[in-house]
């Protein structure tokens, strides 16, 4: 359903992650944005998520940096720098508003020369983070990049990640479909909780996440 109201704003947009829907617009280029209710659901448990002998070595070695929160706008463009995208002009704004405020974050990963090769970004309301979009200019960034956000969120106690749509690249990770009525038990769930995305003291080693991730998957 296209959206008739030009005045979106973040307060609303906020409320309807709440119900269960989501923005989306043709392309970029395209003004209009609809809401997306999916009748199965993309989501990652954050008790199972999956990382191989290949990726965990990667992990391991760090030769990376990873940050939050240090270039969310620079994320939001490299989720954007596709031939094909939903994030038009004004979904960027109001995600660049909603990360002004506090309810939206992304999580960066560095190369060693200092370049941002890799990212995920995402929107927070009470226990649950729902994962917008992630990039990768570099071999496994991205999966990094998701391990990271995983182990943050499992230890600043979110209950749901939501990935709105479920990729071979997100299933080769752990990430399941649910049908809509599960999807909104979870959320209800989600939201009467409380959870802390800037958990105090979270700097993990490759190492540490590697070693949670395969305690709890």
């Amino acid at each position: 359903m296209k959206d008739e109201h030009p005045t979106l704003t973040p307060e609303l947009l906020l409320t309807a992650y709440g119900t269960g829907i989501f923005p989306m617009a043709e392309r970029r280029g395209d003004p209009e944005i609809f809401w997306v209710d999916p009748r199965m659901r993309g989501v990652m448990p954050l008790d199972g998520f999956h990382i191989s002998r290949s990726l965990a070595r990667r992990i391991r070695r760090e030769r990376y940096r990873v940050t939050t929160d240090r270039a969310f706008a620079a994320v939001v463009e490299g989720c954007a720098d596709r031939e094909e995208t939903w994030i038009n002009d004004t979904i960027f704004g109001l995600y660049d508003a909603l990360h002004s405020s506090g309810h939206a974050h992304s999580l960066e990963v560095w190369s060693a020369e200092g370049d941002l090769v890799g990212g995920v970004y995402g929107v927070c309301l009470g226990a649950a983070f729902f994962g917008e979009s992630m990039f990768s200019r570099a071999t496994d960034a991205s999966k990094i990049a998701l391990a990271y956000m995983v182990d943050r969120l499992r230890i600043g106690g979110f209950r749901l990640f939501d990935t709105q749509f479920l990729t071979p690249h997100l299933a080769s990770l752990g990430g399941a479909e649910i049908s809509r009525r599960a999807y909104r038990v979870a959320l209800a769930d989600a939201l009467r909780h409380t959870a802390d995305f800037d958990a105090q003291g979270w700097s993990p080693s490759g190492q540490e996440v590697v070693q949670r991730s395969t305690q709890t998957s």
